[in-house]
């Protein structure tokens, strides 16, 4: 699924408390007023930079896996900065006793912790490795049948996909850093994830926070112990594909043949404690209607929609209507909030700009000066939070300078990674380019939602249209995308990390340079990571244990661009249609339920027309262990709703970990032709008694 923040699930309620009222301003900065903060250049510290790469190897391998299994990805920040938290304070509590502590542990260096861990694993999704870098390798093509042609096709190199990630990543950064004072202290946006972030770190350094913390750590712990000695425990029964507790036909084989079942995937458990519960269930509900509805009512038409003699992975048989009928959900989810955001955020500007005409000079006071209207009351905490935040300057000609340079850089060297991608078509994305990264920096802080990857999508229909298919216009688009998503991600991060700097009281300038540590460690470590799996692994093959979803889907996206609809199988073009307005009706649902409708909030209950779409090309296997995550949080929170709400993310943050991480040591034994013991098969009667008389025989 698109990377998300707002899988946090976080109540907006609560933030927007902090913005109305004296509620948490009142309170948070008195718990410390006896502590001095340090100066930008001792948040930036070598231990903060030395945990911070650990974990970030850690994450980077979490995501990866994600990417490359279902693309569903949760937020987890809540365990990137429990982890900062207890790796640092471990370390500094064990030097405090031996009496070699320089520098006690500071909420602003966890934050740098915190912004570097994310900015990384942020790059191992905007990175593109498993969605539209891993659309232009061979094994991709050669599901598209007659676009596998020289110029479509790239192969895959980590010499040159580290050198673009390095060349395009960093570029975002520098295109918002000028509007940091007008979206965080103008404005006032909330950016709900940033802000929760800062609320965690805050409650880390006090007193009873860092109690807490100590036992949520020690739960994490535990979870990952037992869901990396599970997963090790599996891999004994897991000879070959097909074999293993991940192939267990849990609901009968009639069901496992229509991929719905239980694989124990511990990885999928934990994300489903951590997703709200209707994105699970939307999960569910699409698979449910795919693979148990229209797919097999679908492939009754072999012979006549379709030719029956086609592979089941051609585009142009049963996988072209899984493939493009949930591209078109997701053109049509993203399309409505692309629109949606760019109507939120005129009219939110032309808000502001009529209410703050004649007090302008006011809103951004400068250091030390309080603003004279009665409507514009600024407490201590707010006043000591600007001033920090003004305190220390990053100059607007550096990010521009920046910019240009780098902008520069990219022009250059992107045609020579991409001959298909001319100069002009470069610099077309560069200037079209600041524009979005605003319009999503800024829908962000309102709603929490990054549109990084539909603004991707839109790059990859104009730019592979434009080159056309003779030219190259498939690896074009996927190229183009890259372009785009790497700004528009890297900004709205950014000022989400600009929002939590502002309430931990860590310098703008340290959550800069932290963030562009974090990019350049998440552009070496992205590319090995996936490497890593590549080699070891079928990557990309529809049958195997990492099918990465979105590299057939982004690749089928850029085929409409260069294509058309023509090369469709027959009647795929109206289904695309139908669930392309569905799409687009179900968010206008949810948002007239959510403004007219408050008694009941209806529009909680309202699917996700993008988390249905998922499972379109995957099966349900994965929603079933999703659905087994909410189902273990609901019963927790009805038996002990602040225990779980205590506890639960560390319990689902340890099942990630540790069987993500168990890919590690399986990944080894795979490139050194080691295989488990035993394959686990699950046969039907009739299969099992001819299998008997064979071996007899």
């Amino acid at each position: 699924m698109e990377r998300n923040p707002r899988d946090d699930d976080h109540n907006e309620e609560d933030y927007k408390k902090s913005d109305g009222d004296n509620y948490e301003r009142v309170m948070v900065e008195d718990a410390f007023k006896d502590t001095v903060v340090p100066p930008w250049t001792k948040q930036i510290t070598i231990r903060s930079m030395v945990t911070s790469f650990i974990l970030s190897i850690v994450f980077n391998f979490i995501v990866c896996k994600l990417n490359l299994t279902t693309g569903v990805i949760p937020s987890l920040n809540v365990a990137a900065g429990l982890l900062g938290f207890a790796v640092v304070k471990g370390y500094t509590t064990l030097l405090e006793k031996c009496g070699l502590l320089n520098q006690p542990f500071s909420r602003q260096e966890n934050t740098v912790i915190q912004t570097c861990v994310v900015a990384s694993s942020g790059i191992a999704f905007s990175s593109g490795t498993a969605s539209y870098l891993l659309g232009m390798s061979p094994i991709v093509a050669a599901q598209g049948d007659g676009t596998n042609i020289p110029n479509n096709v790239k192969q895959l190199s980590l010499g040159w996909m580290i050198g673009f990630l390095f060349v395009v990543s960093f570029i975002g950064l520098f295109s918002i850093v000028p509007l940091r004072k007008m979206m965080i202290l103008k404005y006032k946006l909330t950016y709900p994830s940033g802000t929760a972030t800062a609320y965690l770190i805050n409650s880390f350094h006090t007193p009873k926070g860092a109690k807490l913390a100590k036992k949520q750590v020690a739960v994490l712990f535990k979870s990952f112990c037992f869901s990396f000695v599970f997963a090790f425990f599996q891999w004994f029964f897991a000879a070959a594909d097909g074999c293993g507790f991940s192939s267990f036909p849990t609901f009968g084989l009639q069901a496992f043949d229509q991929r719905f079942y239980f694989d124990f995937s511990s990885t999928y458990v934990g994300v489903g404690m951590i997703c709200p519960y209707m994105v699970n269930i939307s999960l569910l509900i699409g698979a449910v209607l795919s693979w148990g509805v229209m797919w097999p009512l679908i492939e009754h038409k072999k012979g006549d929609w379709f030719s029956a003699e086609l592979s089941g992975n051609s585009l142009h048989g049963i996988q072209g209507y899984r493939v493009f009928i949930a591209i078109a959900m997701m053109l049509g989810d993203g399309l409505f909030h692309v629109v949606y955001m760019l109507i939120k955020t005129g009219s939110s500007l032309a808000k502001h700009k009529s209410e703050t005409k004649d007090l302008s000079s006011s809103v951004i006071p400068e250091i030390g000066e309080k603003s004279s209207s009665d409507n514009e009351i600024v407490n201590s905490d707010e006043q000591l939070r600007t001033e920090l935040f003004l305190k220390d300057q990053i100059p607007n000609w550096v990010a521009f300078l920046g910019y240009v340079i780098l902008a520069t850089i990219s022009i250059i060297v992107v045609p020579i990674i991409f001959p298909q991608l001319k100069w002009y078509h470069i610099l077309v994305a560069y200037v079209i380019a600041p524009v979005l990264a605003f319009c999503n920096a800024y829908g962000c802080g309102l709603t929490d939602w990054s549109l990084a990857s539909n603004y991707g999508k839109i790059a990859i229909i104009i730019f592979s249209s434009w080159v056309g298919l003779d030219h190259g216009g498939v690896v074009a688009g996927l190229a183009s995308c890259g372009l785009m998503m790497s700004i528009v991600s890297t900004a709205s991060d950014l000022m989400q990390d600009f929002k939590t700097g502002y309430l931990t009281l860590a310098s703008p300038r340290s959550m800069f340079f932290s963030q562009v540590f974090g990019t350049a460690m998440g552009c070496f470590m992205s590319p090995l990571i996936f490497w890593f799996f590549y080699k070891a692994y079928s990557v990309g093959d529809p049958d195997g244990s990492y099918p990465a979803p979105y590299g057939l889907m982004y690749r089928g996206i850029a085929l409409l661009g260069v294509e058309g609809v023509s090369s469709l199988p027959k009647n795929c073009v109206k289904l695309a249609v139908i669930f392309f307005c569905v799409a687009i009706a179900l968010n206008i649902l949810r948002e007239v339920l959510g403004s007219y409708e408050t008694k009941y909030r209806l529009h909680r209950f309202v699917p996700s027309a993008m988390c249905m779409a998922i499972p379109f090309y995957l099966g349900g296997y994965f929603a079933i262990d999703m659905c087994v995550g909410s189902l273990i949080l609901f019963l927790w929170q009805r038996k002990n709703k602040g225990m779980a709400n205590d506890f639960a993310p560390a319990v689902a943050s340890g099942l990630i970990c540790g069987d993500s991480l168990w890919g590690i040591p399986s990944a080894i034994l795979a490139l050194a032709g080691v295989k488990a013991p035993i394959c686990m098969k699950f046969l039907s009667t009739s299969v099992n008694g001819k299998v008997d008389a064979f071996l007899g025989n």
